[in-house]
């Protein structure tokens, strides 16, 4: 999973795409670490509200990110999408745990879900996160859409890294505790 996340817990305000805080946290820094991670991934996974987001502003943006994001194969979850026509999409109509559990099986590299806090939330109960990746923002909002909901069983992490960006964003790294 890779988010950014609000100080009082939320990845989205009030509506959807409400991301203007993203500013708060951008900056040469983030964009290179962005890069990082997509050099090393091999496929990005998405909701349909994320999906609908990115396609819309990925499909016509420039530079070294959105090269990638473009590039990259995509996978959207969603049992109300007819069609995904982002570049390099497949539609998963299936049963999520057993799509992703099979995505991980094909795959030599990294998966991330970006954004997708219902999505998120399925495969957080089912224990298909093998590390959290979180951008703390020192903004408040008051009101949003939490990024680790509300009905989930306690998970306990191991931090694997933090580290303070120039924006006062802090970029952490976590994975689950194996009990």
């Amino acid at each position: 999973m890779w988010n950014l996340m609000t100080l009082d817990g939320y990845f989205d305000g009030a509506e959807n795409w409400a991301l203007d805080w993203h500013q708060y946290a951008w900056g040469e820094e983030l964009e290179r670490m962005s890069i990082e991670q997509l050099r090393v991934a091999d496929m990005l996974l998405f909701g349909r509200v994320t999906y609908e987001g990115m396609a819309a502003y990925w499909k016509t943006a420039q530079g070294d990110v959105a090269g990638y994001m473009n590039s990259l194969p995509k996978a959207v979850f969603s049992r109300t999408l007819e069609r995904a026509d982002w570049q390099n999409t497949k539609l998963m109509k299936g049963d999520v745990k057993k799509e992703v559990e099979e995505l991980k099986r094909k795959g030599e590299k990294d998966i991330y879900v970006f954004g997708s806090g219902n999505l998120c939330a399925t495969l957080m109960e089912q224990g298909l996160f093998d590390e959290y990746r979180l951008c703390l923002v020192p903004v408040a909002l008051g009101s949003g859409k939490p990024l680790f909901g509300s009905a989930l069983s306690r998970l306990r992490m191991k931090l694997l890294e933090s580290r303070p960006l120039a924006s006062g964003s802090v970029l952490l790294r976590y994975e689950p505790y194996a009990d």
